[in-house]
């Protein structure tokens, strides 16, 4: 995510917002760094999308970071503090004066426990691909980006972060760096290989205007897309389509997960292709079948 550095800070209030908790608050010093991070990671957020400073910051705005948490495969339980840290550091602005009203002030925590974005069937995947508007110009890469995101199960924001040389065609891999900076390679198959190959001959040479800082998917003013341009993209191909579920990239990337385990595929090398640290990170967010983990342990296992 692009928009880091002091000049954010200063925007943000961050300096003052420490201080605030340390000392008029006492917080512990574990406890201020939870806070500090979490209204760091929204002021990136925010500046990504444009908004400079405080006053800029709608409900609309704080909703769409709470799902891009969620999208990023963080737990309910992750999400909820993030969300209580937000409501303070945004009492803490009305305070100081940096804000009139508090754009959190109804925003809500996801609960515990709370379900999985849906998982899209293959048909329905195979909708949505088709879905573009044969008359618009920016279909190619629409249809890449949908292919990649299902078809190597990325993150928004290692889609986002793609640069031209971390896509190999003719081996059909992707380099991807997930979270924490960790690098992993992920295979391509024929559909979005074919996608991809479409995109960067026919489209991207002429969306880029030498403003794309190498990035392989571009906005139509040639600058890298961003996370609100995926959402845009994804919420008009899912009305096209005529899909009734909630569909975010994470649900593409659920799918992903879902889609190989129902083909067979182990655990662990999905949990690789995931860039997950821990398998059971993988067993929650794909929902094994367990009768299907059950078959194929009997078919695979010499005293199955």
């Amino acid at each position: 995510m692009t928009g880091e550095g002091p000049d954010i800070e200063r925007a943000f209030h961050i300096e003052p917002f420490r201080d605030h908790l340390g000392f008029e608050r006492g917080l512990s010093t574990r406890t201020i760094d939870a806070y500090l991070r979490e209204a760091r990671r929204f002021a990136a957020f925010a500046a990504s999308e444009g908004v400079a400073e405080p006053a800029g910051v709608t409900y609309g705005l704080l909703r769409d970071h709470v799902a891009w948490l969620a999208d990023e495969g963080l737990a309910a339980s992750s999400v909820a503090r993030s969300v209580y840290a937000l409501r303070g550091y945004f009492r803490f602005l009305i305070v100081e004066g940096a804000l009139e009203a508090d754009p959190s002030e109804r925003l809500e925590a996801p609960r515990a426990g709370r379900p999985l974005p849906d998982v899209l069937s293959v048909h329905e995947i195979e909708a949505l691909v088709a879905a573009g508007d044969p008359e618009g110009r920016t279909v190619p890469r629409d249809n890449a980006m949908l292919e990649i995101l299902y078809g190597c199960g990325l993150r928004v924001s290692e889609l986002l972060s793609l640069k031209g040389r971390d896509v190999d065609l003719e081996e059909a891999f992707v380099r991807v760096r997930g979270k924490g900076g960790k690098e992993r390679i992920v295979p391509i198959g024929a559909y979005a290989c074919s996608a991809v190959g479409r995109y960067l001959e026919a489209l991207r040479p002429e969306l880029d205007r030498g403003h794309s800082e190498g990035c392989v998917f571009l906005n139509a003013r040639g600058r890298p897309l961003s996370r609100m341009g995926v959402l845009k993209i994804l919420r008009r191909r899912v009305e096209r389509a005529g899909i009734l579920k909630r569909v975010t990239p994470h649900t593409l990337r659920h799918s992903f997960a879902t889609h190989l385990l129902e083909g067979g595929a182990d655990l662990a090398s999905v949990q690789e292709m995931l860039g997950h640290a821990d398998i059971s990170t993988t067993e929650i967010y794909t929902h094994a079948d367990r009768s299907l983990l059950r078959q194929v342990h009997r078919s695979h296992h010499p005293r199955g």
